[in-house]
């Protein structure tokens, strides 16, 4: 019965990875080089997600923006080859304190910057809003098929 092993309880195993996690964010708080590291962390949190497809010869881009009013806090440009969109979700204005359980979502500006295709013209992109997303729409250019050319002796 060499072999027999003292099983431990989940409890104690999930105590342990705690333990752990909880000595890891410790020491990244102490650490005096970590906001030179990851400067970049912070400005994560007012990236605006998106996707990108193509579909029936159009390059589409969705951004998801709920509670925002594109008519006024919604900007989208393009210049250089890439694709900026701006927004900003504004908080509930009406001075009361709330006693937040969760607060996850984002407020102040946004943005996203994505670079295009080339050759794609500002003409050519067009930008609407439905639901809460934003759909960005420009055509997809046919690249030019590659030609064999035959290489003759002199």
């Amino acid at each position: 019965m060499a072999g027999l092993m003292r099983r431990e309880s989940l409890g104690e195993a999930t105590e342990v990875i705690g333990r752990f996690d909880r000595l890891f964010d410790e020491w990244m708080r102490m650490m005096p080089f970590r906001p030179m590291l990851f400067p970049h962390w912070r400005e994560a949190g007012n990236l605006i997600p998106v996707e990108e497809f193509r579909e029936n010869g159009t390059l589409v881009m969705r951004a998801d923006l709920p509670g925002i009013d594109p008519d006024k806090d919604v900007e989208v440009t393009v210049s250089d080859g890439m694709l900026r969109i701006e927004a900003e979700r504004h908080a509930d204005e009406k001075g009361e304190e709330k006693d937040y359980v969760r607060q996850e979502l984002r407020y102040g500006p946004l943005s996203r910057s994505i670079a295009l295709p080339v050759g794609v013209a500002e003409a050519d992109v067009t930008a609407s809003y439905k639901d809460g997303v934003l759909e960005v729409r420009l055509p997809v250019l046919q690249r030019e098929t590659t030609a064999k050319i035959t290489v003759s002796k002199s």
